[in-house]
């Protein structure tokens, strides 16, 4: 156990894709000139599979063991449209999806809950909506902009790639933003399916 996580008796986790480097500068592209913004840095954009949130430390090494062995078919996702959280109220999220009916990213994110709830961890049952986070919206949001931010990233598609595995992270909150580690990574081997 690393110096941090002995000071603490749990651990923030969650699980994602990260995209390639071609995916992170495209979505780096986009114009962030909005007011009132905090904009997620490149390096940190990464597909969500689930959030598992503040864990005791001393199961994490129980859930390296049960995602460690997930496998399913590398597949292509396209990076296609985006928009807010929540869609009808004031924006807190801006997002840039995913395309829908990929059945290996389904299949993949019901492996991980799998595993997950075998270690007997408790998960939310919220809808899945897979996304790459942009940024989130503070006070200083102005609705108007936003909203027309929104409306030209709705034909957004973006170069699509191939996932070819999914990492473990631990996510610490600190003043100048959440800093992500990653703590197990597991590749997609379609041998081993």
């Amino acid at each position: 156990m690393n110096a941090p996580e002995a000071q603490s008796s749990t651990v923030r986790l969650f699980v994602a894709i990260d995209p390639p480097e071609a995916v992170c500068r495209a979505l780096a592209a986009l114009p962030v000139n909005l007011r009132g913004v905090a904009w997620t840095p490149p390096h940190q954009l990464h597909l969500t599979l689930r959030f598992i949130g503040e864990t005791p430390a001393d199961r994490r090494e129980s859930i390296e063991r049960a995602l460690a062995p997930i496998r399913v078919e590398p597949f292509i996702l396209p990076v296609e449209g985006g928009g807010a959280f929540p869609p009808k109220r004031a924006p807190r999220i801006l997002w840039v999806g995913i395309g829908n009916g990929h059945p290996r990213l389904f299949q993949l994110r019901q492996r991980i809950d799998d595993a997950l709830l075998g270690c007997g961890l408790d998960l939310d049952v919220r809808t899945f909506h897979p996304h790459f986070t942009l940024g989130r919206c503070g006070n200083g949001c102005m609705p108007a902009v936003v909203a027309r931010f929104v409306r030209g990233l709705e034909g957004l598609a973006g170069p699509p790639f191939r996932v070819e595995g999914f990492t473990l992270y631990r996510s610490e909150l600190r003043p100048g933003g959440a800093v992500h580690t990653p703590l197990l990574r597991v590749a997609l081997d379609a041998a081993t399916c």
